[in-house]
């Protein structure tokens, strides 16, 4: 019997640390987006495809939805709202433990005012005392651009079957896009490079992650089946290229050794990684990096 196949992107929007890269990632079925419990860590989308059934979900990652103040923070922020408006259907992420933040309030005013409808994912719910979670989707409702609501976590795996589930049903009929056994359109260089990110945000406090970026320059294949990779960390200011070092070297090599760690898991093989820091006092505003982070520079 022939089964109609359904294939859609499905946009997962929210304000920062709703925990979108988590839901990705439990969706998905695999690590794909980085998690840290800083703000702001998505800077770029990224796509996590998984299978459904006779569909194929094409999940769009998206930067947190906040106030911009730098040419960063608008390109991310555009990024977010660019891969919403792409999208068959909208997650709107809404952390339970904050569900009335300034942010998310902003979020649902623009969906509103773009006329388009979202699923509401309350997400963090094994952190909400259970009495709680009903009234809070109850207001959040009452916005009236939801055409459901799921209470999840993304961290347990708590209502994420029911979910895509539901995602499954409502994508549009149509041929997969994709094919079945693949992950995520990213590159492996590209991947590598937000694996060791994630180090850098995970083991640097305050806000020097923020003024680091990370950008695979060498990727080559060896002939017992392993794999060299080369990558910069560039920071803003010497001071801070220092502290990404470490004393005697120690910092640089704790983030080496545990990026080592997740990229073998990642790629499921040796990995032999290197790592250099080098300043370059502007890549906040070089039109070349945003470029490479697949951002728009100029909106």
């Amino acid at each position: 019997m022939h089964t109609e196949t359904r294939c859609g992107y499905v946009a997962l929007i929210g304000a920062p640390n709703a925990g979108k890269s988590t839901l990705l990632n439990a969706l998905v079925g695999r690590k794909l987006a980085i998690v840290t419990p800083k703000v702001q860590t998505t800077r770029t989308r990224l796509l996590g495809i998984a299978i459904e059934g006779a569909s194929q979900l094409i999940f769009v990652d998206t930067p947190g939805i906040f106030a911009p103040r730098r040419r960063l923070d608008r390109a991310m922020v555009a990024a977010a709202w660019a891969g919403a408006a792409d999208a068959d259907q909208i997650v709107l992420l809404v952390d339970a433990k904050h569900p009335d933040a300034a942010d998310t309030a902003r979020i649902i005013e623009q969906l509103a005012a773009s006329g388009r409808r979202a699923v509401l994912a309350l997400n963090k719910i094994d952190l909400v005392r259970r009495d709680a979670l009903l009234g809070i989707a109850d207001r959040l409702f009452r916005a009236g651009i939801f055409d459901q609501a799921f209470m999840i976590s993304g961290l347990t795996g708590d209502g994420v079957a029911d979910l895509k589930r539901h995602l499954a049903a409502a994508v549009p009929a149509g041929p997969w896009l994709f094919p079945a056994d693949q992950l995520s359109d990213a590159p492996e260089r590209w991947l590598a490079a937000e694996v060791t990110r994630e180090q850098v945000f995970l083991q640097l406090h305050d806000e020097l992650p923020y003024a680091a970026t990370v950008e695979t320059e060498v990727w080559e294949e060896r002939c017992d089946g392993s794999v060299r990779i080369d990558q910069v960390i560039y920071v803003r200011r010497p001071g801070q290229r220092a502290i990404v070092l470490g004393d005697k070297g120690q910092r640089i090599k704790m983030i080496g050794a545990r990026a080592r760690a997740e990229l073998e898991r990642l790629l499921d093989r040796r990995v032999h990684l290197f790592l250099f820091v080098k300043v370059r006092e502007g890549w906040l505003d070089d039109r070349e990096r945003y470029a490479a982070m697949g951002l728009d520079y100029d909106v």
